[in-house]
């Protein structure tokens, strides 16, 4: 079994460890950059690749990319990959704050790409992560076992891997291959047959399934689709101006501060923002597609609202939703070849952080403002969580808006846990440390 060791390892190539790789690298303090090894169990770096399609957009304007509003002077901005490629007068020409997400793919390739001194490595899939302790039994490092059979230990370990799709238990037992979640719909689709009238049914009522129910009627022309939702409707994202403010970086303070009863209020409410909702375009490009339906007489593609689905098998080469409409509690049965899901990923920690924990033997997941797992016990070795603590850090934790202000959080945390002095196995204060550490705006080290 072959073992390799680096300072900081970082699971998962997403915006998020990009821009953490991107401030380490601009950081350029004792090696860390180059001891520095971000794993991705892609062949390729592309953003939301089940769902990258032509004309999908971003939902978060350019400026909110990997550096931005840490660095806007670094070279690893978005407008910098648009003048890079001879595409930066067409795009200010467009008009849109907003890049459409082949756009915000590109960029991402791009900045992997372009780094000089953190290696990235794809087609590594890590399949597990467990604690490393000395003789005396303290925490001093990681293991993380990849598919291959390899390991990589290290001392700092970064986990960015996204959340776990979420399927509704009902749909669970159903065939693997009639049952789509978004995150496989482009690789799903391209194998089919085109031509053929295939019965689908998109279940969700937000953006995903939204997404998925406009491009099925390119992908799948002659198809039966129905979508089936437990709404009365659909409706669009709150995204007025006052709203957008609460995805600052500097809310980030107000939510993690906040006493339980007011961060609850805060997620509670911020809730519409960003879930069970529907971009404002997309809805109208919707609506106008299936009016016209109506107009041309064409009866394929529909809407099932208010509706439960209480039951589903396999039955031949059909699979069987029992319907329960929630108005009359009336049940019926809808036949579909396939079932697509919009159904989002699961709200608790991915698996792999849940069995890391326990690994550790803490009785809960918590992290610090720095977002690093709280271990509950002294040690030099140290987990950051990216993108999954919005119970803590608010909605935006899983949105591009805060990436370039996390990593910087992140890399200081880093940075002051290097240079702090180790005494009895707890960490002291060092002059570096008192001083808070940041990043100016040519994103070198200032204090």
């Amino acid at each position: 079994m072959i073992n390799r060791e680096v300072e900081l390892l970082a699971i998962g190539a997403g915006p998020a460890n990009l821009a953490l790789a991107v401030a380490i690298e601009e950081l350029g303090i004792d090696g860390l950059a180059e001891n520095t090894l971000v794993i991705e169990r892609g062949h390729s770096i592309e953003w939301q690749r089940g769902l990258l399609l032509p004309w999908t957009k971003s939902q978060v304007a350019f400026a909110k990319d990997l550096v931005t509003l840490r660095n806007p002077r670094s070279e690893f901005t978005f407008l910098n990959y648009l003048r890079s490629v001879g595409r930066l007068d067409d795009f200010i020409n467009m008009g849109s704050f907003t890049p459409y997400r082949l756009e915000v793919s590109g960029y991402l390739s791009w900045v992997a790409e372009s780094l000089r001194k953190v290696r990235l490595e794809l087609g590594c899939e890590c399949t597990s992560v467990t604690p490393v302790r000395d003789s005396a039994g303290t925490l001093t490092g990681w293991l993380t076992k990849l598919a291959d059979g390899s390991t990589i230990s290290s001392r700092y370990l970064v986990i960015g891997a996204g959340r776990d799709t979420y399927v509704p238990p009902v749909l669970a037992g159903l065939p693997s291959d009639r049952l789509v979640h978004s995150t496989r719909y482009r690789t799903r689709v391209t194998a089919l047959d085109k031509e053929q009238p295939h019965r689908v049914a998109v279940v969700g009522a937000a953006q995903s399934a939204a997404e998925m129910f406009r491009a099925l009627h390119t992908d799948l022309p002659a198809s039966d689709v129905s979508w089936v939702m437990r709404s009365i409707g659909l409706r669009a994202y709150d995204t007025n101006k006052f709203t957008n403010e609460l995805y600052y970086p500097s809310y980030i303070d107000k939510v993690f501060e906040a006493r339980p009863e007011g961060r609850e209020q805060i997620l509670r409410e911020m809730h519409l923002t960003n879930y069970s909702g529907v971009e404002t375009d997309l809805l109208q490009d919707l609506y106008t597609s299936m009016y016209l339906d109506k107009l041309s007489g064409v009866e394929q593609r529909r809407l099932v609202t208010m509706t439960d689905i209480t039951g589903a098998r396999a039955e031949g080469d059909e699979i069987v939703l029992e319907l329960t409409d929630r108005r009359t509690d009336a049940v019926t049965e809808l036949r579909r070849d396939l079932v697509f899901l919009g159904t989002g990923f699961i709200r608790e920690m991915p698996a792999m952080v849940r069995n890391l924990s326990a690994a550790i033997g803490l009785d809960r997941i918590d992290v610090t403002r720095q977002y690093r797992l709280k271990l509950g016990e002294p040690s030099d070795a140290a987990c950051y969580l990216q993108g999954v603590n919005e119970a803590t850090h608010g909605i935006a934790d899983s949105l591009l808006s805060v990436l370039g202000n996390r990593a910087a959080d992140i890399a200081n945390d880093v940075l002051a846990r290097r240079a702090g002095k180790r005494t009895n196995g707890i960490h002291r204060a060092t002059a570096e440390q008192l001083t808070p550490v940041a990043l100016s705006a040519d994103g070198a080290l200032q204090t």
